[in-house]
């Protein structure tokens, strides 16, 4: 686990899938993505399980799989996204409706503690301090890893989270 001075400059991504595209499964193909981050410049430092939970916003659709890593890298959080996309077109992604089905989701949710808010780029993720699919994954590696923002632990907001309640590990 990361100590508390490597978390002030954790590179978070979320992985995320409900669609196993050529895959035995969602968490097959997550593993499948895992040794492409160091080759994009993006060595994992920490892991989590992966967690399942209901599709959203229409829990009718096909159950998720989702995680988190730590990265380490000196790429600017512009070629971190860069990465990020190619990684996923790799798998398939195609970008369409906003939350619709996707072999390989991908996002940056906070790169140190910069706040950004520019054309392209939102820092921290906009959204992921509200997803039990993400905090929960982030509270099991980080546990003491901080909002840029709002300054509570991943753990406070995995408890706090409003959306995907139903996350839980893969057993």
């Amino acid at each position: 686990m990361p100590t508390r001075e490597a978390l002030d400059g954790a590179v978070i991504i979320a992985l995320g899938s409900n669609r196993p595209g050529d895959h035995p499964s969602s968490e097959a193909l997550l593993e499948a993505a895992l040794p492409l981050f160091p080759k994009a410049g993006l060595p994992v430092l920490a892991r989590s399980r992966w967690w399942s939970c209901a599709a959203w916003p229409d829990p009718k659709g096909e159950e998720y799989r989702n995680g988190v890593v730590i990265v380490e890298t000196n790429c600017p959080a512009l070629a971190v996204m860069e990465a990020l996309f190619a990684i996923e077109d790799l798998f398939g992604r195609r970008r369409g409706l906003p939350n619709a089905p996707r072999t390989l989701d991908l996002d940056l949710i906070a790169y140190g503690r910069a706040i950004t808010d520019e054309a392209g780029l939102i820092l921290p993720h906009p959204r992921a301090s509200e997803r039990m699919f993400v905090m929960g994954p982030l509270a099991e590696v980080a546990p003491d890893w901080h909002h840029p923002i709002s300054g509570k632990s991943a753990t406070e907001l995995a408890r706090q989270a409003t959306v995907g309640r139903d996350a839980r590990p893969v057993p």
